[in-house]
């Protein structure tokens, strides 16, 4: 048995990303189509910039599968880059607010932007999401929906009602509902309101920042740990979240509302289930845990909302100083988006999907698809006796 794991590769202009999941078990029949499918919903959504009409992502797999099937060896693929012109970008003479460029070249030593801005690029999380749709089919053949939607953009949120009819719908169609959305959130009706705010922002040479959330459907309880920091999956799901460039806060269940309520409000009654095809005995009468409690997962649905900054390249640019005489002046524009708050709930959902396949494969894992089976089994008979 070996632990997930992944690694990327690549710059922005460069020739290509690269990718590595290692620990997807033997016997997995592994859809390309479905990898392909969540690299195109990055590329998606109301608000996003010039970069997205060049770029068509696809993986190219290297390795790891006979005939379609996992081989329990590394998968590694390339995604190339249509846009690949690094060697002959000019280089930026001065740091952009709200980027890595100055930090960055304070620490390499650097007077040129773009060898960390080309690294330090959102261009990265494609790279991710493909890694995801991968090791993701391990849970999907489990039963384990990850599903990620935008809640708030520019300060207008989906409504709350709206969002909890569309996941008392079957998974289908709450997917259907989904992608009716230019914003990828559960309300269409709200698209108008959005679309407006993004054009009227996008007159004004401004950006737009908004909340995603996350929820993962179907898990078993037990995932994660207590015994150590490093085990709590509260603390391994923010970590990965907060990975993500320009991502500021997270939150699970109830999140930061648990602090302005008294300890009656904050926490979740435990009943017997009303439904034990999961092998669990007990559910909790409310879920403002978000499905975790002691850094491990309860069994109901795990809710997590990230919010994401404004994009910080502005179109007017955003005052800084020149790196050889420090005068000042406006940041060099880049080509940008408006907003990439849908982009980023894919990016989202794809770093929940890759840290909940982790924690399942540490729980169950096996060399092949078959001993995780096994295992999964055996949990599931044996928490009816607990």
């Amino acid at each position: 048995m070996s632990t997930l794991r992944w690694t990327t590769a690549g710059e922005s202009h460069g020739a290509a990303l690269v990718g590595i999941v290692e620990g997807v078990p033997a016997g997995l029949a592994l859809s390309i189509e479905r990898v392909d499918g969540e690299l195109a919903r990055r590329q998606g959504g109301y608000g996003r910039g010039g970069r997205m009409k060049l770029e068509r992502d696809r993986i190219e797999l290297l390795s790891g599968t006979r005939g379609g099937i996992t081989l329990g060896s590394p998968i590694a693929f390339v995604i190339r880059n249509n846009d690949a012109v690094i060697e002959k970008l000019p280089v930026p003479t001065n740091p952009r607010p709200g980027h890595a460029d100055l930090a960055g070249c304070q620490k390499f030593g650097h007077r040129d932007p773009r060898a960390v801005l080309e690294r330090a690029s959102a261009r990265e999380t494609a790279t991710r999401v493909a890694c995801a749709g991968i090791a993701r089919q391990v849970l999907e053949h489990f039963g384990i929906e990850v599903f990620g939607h935008v809640v708030e953009l520019g300060g207008v949120a989906i409504p709350a009602t709206a969002i909890d009819a569309a996941f008392a719908l079957s998974s289908a169609k709450r997917h259907e509902l989904r992608e009716k959305s230019a914003f990828f959130a559960l309300d269409a009706a709200t698209d108008e309101q959005l679309k407006a705010l993004v054009d009227a922002t996008k007159e004004k040479g401004d950006t737009l920042g908004g909340i995603f959330e996350v929820r993962a459907l179907g898990l078993p309880p037990g995932l994660g740990g207590y015994a150590s920091g490093a085990e709590r999956l509260t603390a391994r799901l923010g970590a990965a979240l907060l990975s993500i460039p320009a991502m500021k806060g997270v939150e699970f269940g109830l999140g930061f509302a648990t602090a302005r309520v008294p300890g009656s409000l904050a926490h979740d009654a435990i009943q017997a289930a009303r439904d034990t095809s999961s092998g669990s005995r007990y559910e909790r009468a409310t879920n403002r845990a978000g499905g975790l409690e002691g850094g491990m997962t309860t069994g109901e649905p795990l809710v997590v909302r990230t919010a994401m900054k404004p994009i910080p390249t502005l179109r007017r640019g955003l005052p800084t100083v020149e790196f050889e005489t420090l005068e000042p002046t406006a940041a060099t524009y880049q080509r940008s988006d408006v907003t990439s708050v849908p982009a980023a709930s894919v990016v989202g959902e794809a770093m929940v999907a890759l840290e909940l396949t982790a924690a399942f494969l540490e729980k169950f894992g096996g060399d092949s698809l078959a001993e995780v089976e096994d295992a999964v089994g055996a949990y599931r008979r044996r928490l009816g006796g607990v």
